[in-house]
């Protein structure tokens, strides 16, 4: 029977099943192991978690001497609630509330700190792989949940954040990016509860065969030769298997993860599977895959500017399933968040937020003059109010090349900051 005690209660040789509040409140990653390192109660005393629950069926119970009324028992029933944020009441399991919707620049604190954390539970998680210990997908629900709520809130906040990876955190940062690719893409297709999850944990764990590729492979600095690729291509397989040897993989999760570089032409692997037998999730996969692949920079090039990376993928004939990648634009935009594009009024402007109902009329913030060469003060337009004259006419390329300061124009500077990223 689980027990909620206080974190003051804790001792060495507890099993924390879970821990109560906001995710980006714990100090691990993950739950559900046994505390044998001292060091971890100093990390949970110091931290905003108050109580816990804890398995005395797996680990030690709290001490006789303890003062204070017994540990409240976890009801059989409260088991089923697995998402964090979810807590037992009133004898009964309440589904969670829809997380209000925010604007862009009101989510994105919250978008970097998920960010930030994401990063750090994606780094444990494949060191734990790499080293050969099971990889259990549990300890990685309360990231997906606090992804999909962010996403729910504002599409655009996480998802454009996480683009801007540094080249040494790419294989980390494509995990959550991808993550939360995929929930945005599930919203916009319909998917509620327990299926727009699922997604999101297949779009965190896509790429978990990585872990155990040769490190200098993935930082090789140049293009790989056909040898290292064959080497890379393995990795569906290899985080297939992983995922086996673990615990708590959905059949979702092993099939975009095993899938996620097919094509709807058979040219994809690892299995070459013809578009009638790859799944819709792996469908969804191989876009959102793509897509932050191509706007990341790498070791061995810059990344594509949002806006161009959609064009081009669409151009890709017998690549992705139209249907979903329509679906796909739609969540992000024709001119996604931080897309470089070119008005009418001869002004260069960066896109900052979408408007659902105009895909070609965003709201974008010009900041530079092509008729005088020369930056303008910022000024931020909503190309779908009727008093607007300017247009967009056309995309622009090496946005970050070009402008280094251009993602503090549509992102809070002390949001680029906490969620690592420079915005110059």
């Amino acid at each position: 029977m689980l027990k909620k005690v206080p974190v003051s209660q804790l001792r060495v040789g507890m099993y924390l099943h879970r821990l109560e509040g906001a995710w980006i409140d714990h100090p691990f990653w993950r739950t559900k192991f046994v505390l044998s390192d001292p060091g971890d109660l100093r990390k949970l005393a110091d931290s905003a978690v108050r109580e816990v629950w804890i398995d005395p069926a797996q680990g030690l119970d709290v001490a006789p001497s303890d003062d204070g009324p017994p540990p409240a028992p976890m009801p059989p029933a409260a088991s089923a609630l697995r998402l964090a944020g979810v807590s037992w009441a009133a004898g009964n399991a309440p589904a969670p509330p829809a997380p209000a919707t925010r604007s862009l620049q009101d989510e994105l604190q919250q978008a970097a700190a998920i960010c930030h954390r994401g990063r750090a539970a994606v780094v444990s998680m494949f060191n734990e792989a790499r080293m050969g210990r099971a990889v259990q997908t549990e300890g990685a629900l309360p990231l997906v949940a606090e992804i999909t709520e962010s996403v729910q809130r504002n599409p655009g906040a996480l998802v454009s954040l996480a683009r801007l990876k540094t080249q040494d955190d790419y294989s980390f940062m494509h995990s959550v990016a991808v993550c939360a690719l995929m929930v945005a893409l599930g919203k916009q297709l319909g998917l509620e509860g327990e299926a727009l999850h699922d997604a999101g944990m297949s779009g965190l764990m896509h790429d978990l065969g990585k872990a155990v590729m040769p490190l200098d492979l993935l930082n090789k600095p140049g293009r790989l030769t056909d040898e290292e690729f064959d080497i890379i291509r393995k990795h569906p397989e290899r985080g297939h298997a992983l995922l086996l040897e673990g615990q708590g993989a959905t059949p979702a999760m092993l099939d975009v993860t095993l899938h996620h570089h097919e094509k709807m032409d058979g040219s994809g692997y690892p299995h070459r599977l013809p578009g009638e037998q790859i799944s819709t999730l792996a469908r969804m996969g191989a876009i959102c895959d793509v897509y932050d692949a191509i706007t990341s920079n790498r070791p061995y090039k810059r990344g594509w500017d949002p806006a161009e990376s959609v064009a081009r993928m669409a151009s890709w004939k017998g690549h992705f399933d139209p249907a979903l990648f329509a679906a796909f634009v739609k969540s992000l935009g024709i001119y996604p968040t931080g897309s470089l594009v070119r008005l009418k009024s001869g002004r260069l402007a960066v896109v900052v937020e979408q408007n659902a109902e105009a895909l070609v009329a965003p709201v974008v913030k010009a900041f530079y003059s092509t008729r005088s060469e020369m930056p303008i003060t910022p000024k931020r337009l909503d190309l779908s109010d009727p008093r607007c004259s300017d247009s967009i006419v056309g995309r622009e390329t090496d946005a970050e090349g070009r402008f280094p300061y251009i993602n503090e124009l549509w992102a809070d500077p002390a949001a680029l900051r906490r969620a690592g990223r420079s915005g110059a």
